[in-house]
């Protein structure tokens, strides 16, 4: 008899974005001549830049040539992509992150995903709420928590974000094995100071714990005094992993490339306090179950680094931003209180009703899509989050039609 990992039915029924995915849906097949703005699930609109268009295609008719063609390449990525991270996402930021230190992948959700496979069930594990719940759901389906009560599961810590400590947890009074942490944040657009970051690396040392940080906003950072990397932070090569990502700086949500920085310095343990390399572990587990993203792809992601690669993504990053501002803005005129939307394509608006009842609400009057903020923990209720991910017609369209709610 075929058993079931019963881990996964300590999951909730669906996951979020299936949630929404069904209410509209159902909303569409109501209403087939309402128009529908989708500002809710963090998916790019604008095309490649063309100097990854320009780079993909070459590469492509290199694999029609026996003389240029790929097969296998190197499961950590080309030298030519992770040469090309080292120096600009890091090397000219002060932090001293080498090429072999970086791990080429199809999405930092699959490696947020999958990076806890490396860890023993009996860990500690502290996540912020609210929070991306790849985080949360991963380590259910691992087995290190218990049951779901409430909203929260048993055996995690959670660390509360919220208005008073401006959605920035600190450091928790008990002691986390594994610290999860996402800046600018997924979903309260909020950002962390270097001062704030030193705190977390701190607490890591002295606690031999280990931080997951999800860096996958950084290109919209345009504040000069944020930090870009948690390695800017003194200690955190010795403490830290960092998750980047290609899709929403340059357009790859449909074409798959990341990256991770596993530092040669972090130290994991066994039960007789032996310490093993978190580098070698993560490639010995790398190669074994990746085989590595396409030449085409990772020559289209080497193109964001050229000089016209550069200037293009910082177009398409400022437009997003400028959407930011727009919904931000008009939201804050509406009497909400917002975060993000600055140094983030994410805004947290507070509502006067709850989270689900407020999607409904701008569902069903205005077909605008926005995520409920309680799918993202019990501190998310009574706020949304809505996407500038989109053109900028149906952003101001949007905003026009929630504005006439009023």
């Amino acid at each position: 008899m075929i058993t079931v990992n019963e881990n996964f039915l300590k999951l909730k029924a669906s996951y979020l974005f299936s949630d929404i995915a069904k209410k509209v849906k159902e909303f569409q097949n109501n209403y087939p001549d309402r128009e529908l703005i989708r500002l809710g699930i963090g998916d790019v609109t604008e095309p490649l830049p063309s100097a990854c268009i320009e780079a993909f295609h070459k590469a492509v008719d290199e694999m029609s040539d026996t003389k240029t063609f790929h097969g296998y390449g190197p499961e950590q990525g080309y030298a030519f992509l992770r040469e090309a991270v080292s120096e600009n996402e890091y090397k000219q930021y002060g932090a001293d992150i080498s090429p072999d230190e970086i791990f080429i992948s199809d999405g930092s959700k699959c490696d947020t995903g999958n990076f806890q496979e490396l860890f023993s069930n009996d860990i500690s594990i502290a996540i912020p709420d609210p929070v991306y719940p790849v985080y949360v759901d991963t380590n259910v389906m691992a087995g290190r928590t218990g049951l779901n009560n409430n909203g929260r599961y048993d055996n995690l810590i959670y660390l509360d974000s919220n208005e008073e400590n401006g959605f920035v947890p600190e450091p928790p009074s008990t002691k986390a094995d594994l610290i999860y942490l996402c800046f600018p944040n997924n979903p309260t657009g909020a950002t962390a100071t270097k001062e704030q970051l030193k705190r977390w690396v701190d607490y890591a040392l002295e606690n031999r714990s280990l931080i997951l940080f999800d860096a996958a906003y950084v290109s919209f950072i345009r504040d000069s005094s944020l930090p870009k990397s948690i390695f800017e932070i003194e200690g955190a090569k010795k403490c830290a992993v960092e998750f980047r990502s290609f899709s929403k700086n340059a357009g790859f949500t449909g074409t798959r490339c990341a990256f991770t920085v596993v530092p040669k310095d972090v130290m994991v343990y066994d039960k007789e306090s032996n310490a093993h390399s978190l580098h070698a572990l993560w490639n010995r587990r790398h190669s074994t179950k990746f085989n590595g993203v396409s030449y085409p792809v990772q020559k289209a992601a080497e193109a964001v680094y050229s000089a016209k690669g550069k200037e293009e993504v910082k177009a398409l990053t400022d437009y997003y931003l400028e959407n930011a501002a727009i919904i931000r803005e008009k939201m804050i005129s509406l009497g909400y209180s917002c975060t993000g939307g600055d140094n983030s394509p994410y805004i947290w608006i507070k509502s006067d009703m709850g989270s689900w009842e407020f999607f409904d609400y701008l569902l069903q009057n205005t077909g605008v899509v926005c995520t409920p903020g309680a799918g993202f923990g019990q501190c998310g209720e009574g706020y949304i989050r809505i996407s500038a991910f989109n053109s900028r017609d149906n952003v101001i369209k949007a905003m026009d039609k929630i504005a006439s709610l009023k």
